[in-house]
């Protein structure tokens, strides 16, 4: 049973704050692999920015995101006003189907837990179903089976909503982009909206489905500012929709929940070219080391498209004798005694186990800068050898 702490620090990772007054320590001494944000931390353009915004904090912020808006079409090349944006992606996740009410949604499992949060939250009955994503399979999703499960009939209900974050969250899956625009042209016959979370698709660009929505009247994309502009503490997302929503979706939203300062860094940021390519080099250089570094210490990691790992602790099969070193090695490499044993260290990780389809043996970790990847990899070989 978890206490009141652990609990806290499980909801999502990144409470550095909870962390540091537990611990006894400064929040600057925390390191952080429980949330996956840029080690380059913010862009320097976007920091600039922010300090010039500063003399217009007296003022309301624009409600209508205009410039931004405009800059947000120009990166991608879309129309300015099929995009909406909020406080953070997850504000948007929480419209969606306040103001779509659909009556039955799809969601994989093990995935970012929000959907379904969002869509219980609603002030209407909603069921829910989970498309269960399989460890044997690498957590990989079937675009065919998932089409089934779109179209099968357990009931009189059909779906009319189903979500994919892609790469998924925690597993770093990527479904590639003409597998999604399979799903999404399902969708489209069969009137069901599918929501594409793209928090992470900034790490390989190439597969996003953004200028997609225009030609399908079902599709939903989101983007985050999070991630890899490492706008954490601004809260800033944006989302791409068919434009016969767009009016019913600005009804239910509420007015000024993007900040000035988010607007103007996020403007400066998406101009960043020299961030962009410093961000990609640098994670891969960094994911190619940890990936070593697991192999090394014998930890299993499932294959990432993103900045973050899910390892899993447990060793596959059980010890052989009881009341051996088996079971002390099986104690002591349990995801959620790790987790904990680097707490204690000031490091977080974030624990696994509430996610739906996985258990404490599942831990997630960022990937950071090369001192911090060193550091972790050195106390997870402490715990995990014995």
């Amino acid at each position: 049973m978890l206490n009141n702490f652990e609990q806290s620090m499980n909801e999502h990772g990144g409470n550095i704050y909870i962390a540091a007054e537990k611990l006894g320590l400064p929040e600057s001494k925390i390191i952080d692999f429980s949330t996956s944000i840029n080690p380059l931390r913010v862009p320097e353009k976007a920091r600039d920015e922010i300090k010039k915004g500063l003399k217009n904090l007296s003022y309301y912020p624009d409600p209508d995101t205009r410039k931004l808006r405009k800059t947000i079409a120009q990166y991608h090349e879309i129309a300015h006003d099929t995009i909406l944006c909020g406080n953070g992606s997850t504000e948007l996740i929480y419209l969606i189907p306040r103001t779509l009410k659909p009556k039955k949604v799809l969601i994989p499992a093990p995935t970012f837990s929000e959907y379904e949060r969002a869509c219980k939250m609603t002030s209407y009955k909603l069921q829910v179903t989970s498309y269960k994503l399989r460890k044997e399979n690498r957590f990989e999703l079937t675009p065919e089976e998932f089409i089934s499960s779109l179209v099968t009939r357990h009931s009189s209900l059909p779906f009319d909503m189903a979500f994919l974050c892609n790469p998924n969250n925690p597993t770093g899956r990527l479904l590639k982009k003409d597998d999604v625009l399979k799903i999404a042209d399902a969708s489209k016959k069969l009137k069901c909206y599918l929501v594409v979370d793209e928090a992470f698709i900034d790490f390989c660009p190439e597969e996003s489905v953004i200028r997609y929505v225009q030609d399908n009247p079902y599709l939903i994309v989101l983007r985050s500012m999070t991630k890899f502009y490492a706008l954490t503490g601004l809260r800033i997302g944006y989302g791409v929709f068919p434009s016969h929503i767009i009016n019913k979706l600005k009804e239910f939203k509420e007015p000024w929940t993007v900040n000035t300062l988010a607007q103007k860094a996020a403007i400066a940021a998406l101009g960043d070219n020299n961030y962009i390519g410093k961000t990609l080099k640098l994670i891969k250089s960094e994911k190619d080391f940890l990936e070593n570094g697991f192999r090394r210490i014998d930890v299993e990691f499932f294959p990432s498209d993103a900045n973050f790992y899910l390892l899993k602790i447990i060793p596959p099969h059980p010890p052989l004798t009881k009341g051996g070193r088996g079971d002390l090695w099986v104690k002591t490499r349990d995801g959620n005694r790790i987790t904990l044993a680097l707490r204690k260290q000031g490091i977080l990780v974030r624990d696994c186990s509430n996610f739906k389809g996985l258990d404490s043996s599942y831990i997630r970790v960022a990937v950071k800068s090369r001192k911090d990847n060193t550091l972790l990899l050195k106390e997870l070989s402490k715990l995990c050898t014995v």
